[in-house]
């Protein structure tokens, strides 16, 4: 049978998501887990996807398949207690075989956490992107309106890439002020890599008056990596929510 998870996990001590040797990753510590479950079986996982060093989620999903008959609302339970305690499975339900978390997605939703205080919070440090400079959300929610739609989002992701395809479709971009911090929510069909990092960036410099609002539309026709902004830090971007039509 398969089985869908949604986990959420705290980033700050792993190495990413993805399995890489004599490295700590969300993916190998949940293997891990499910080879003991399964009495020294291995059992691969499939996410929606990667997140990197430092990067959280709130709400990642993977599928795996399972000979063990356990009922499906026991499963978090299950792996939760052989998981270290910055990964959480949230919930867990039986899906159809033909189910892939990755390639029936139809949206994903991305949040980036800036830290506006005058002095850094050592509570947050790890959550977010401590940024106290004044920004003009007018000019930034302007360029977002630029940045909406089905574009070639090759200046947006880094220059050497093994993606052809760079065209993706942003549906939506939030700019959420609450006290002393500002979070970017991003809801899209597909992000690239490193992108979402690199639009905070882009935004923040047009918060600064670095770039102009109005630029966005040309840096997206120059294709080029090196007229967009800065790739923002890992710590505080999360990956809030994967989209199925089911």
């Amino acid at each position: 049978m398969r089985v869908r998870c949604i986990v959420s996990y705290d980033g700050t001590h792993f190495s990413g998501y993805q399995v890489q040797p004599q490295k700590r990753t969300v993916q190998g510590e949940i293997e891990e887990v499910l080879f003991k479950l399964h009495k020294g079986q291995p059992i691969k996982v499939h996410a929606s996807g990667r997140t990197d060093a430092g990067v959280h989620a709130v709400g990642q999903v993977f599928h795996f398949d399972t000979h063990l008959t356990i009922p499906e609302e026991r499963w978090p339970y299950a792996i939760n207690s052989l998981l270290p305690e910055d990964i959480v499975i949230v919930e867990a339900n039986y899906v159809d075989e033909h189910f892939h978390a990755r390639f029936d997605t139809t949206a994903k939703e991305y949040r980036y956490r800036i830290d506006q205080q005058k002095m850094i919070n050592v509570f947050k440090r790890n959550y977010s992107f401590h940024y106290p400079y004044k920004l003009d959300l007018s000019a930034i929610r302007r360029a977002c309106t630029h940045l909406c739609g089905t574009h070639d989002f090759t200046s947006f992701c880094v220059a050497k890439t093994e993606v052809g395809d760079k065209v993706r479709t942003i549906y939506s971009i939030e700019v959420i002020e609450n006290e002393k911090e500002i979070i970017f929510r991003f809801i899209g069909n597909g992000f690239l890599y490193n992108m979402v990092r690199i639009l905070v960036g882009t935004l923040l410099d047009v918060g600064q008056g670095k770039i102009n609002a109005d630029q966005i539309p040309t840096i997206l026709e120059g294709r080029n990596r090196s007229l967009s902004g800065k790739t923002v830090p890992g710590r505080g971007l999360y990956l809030w929510k994967v989209h199925y039509d089911n």
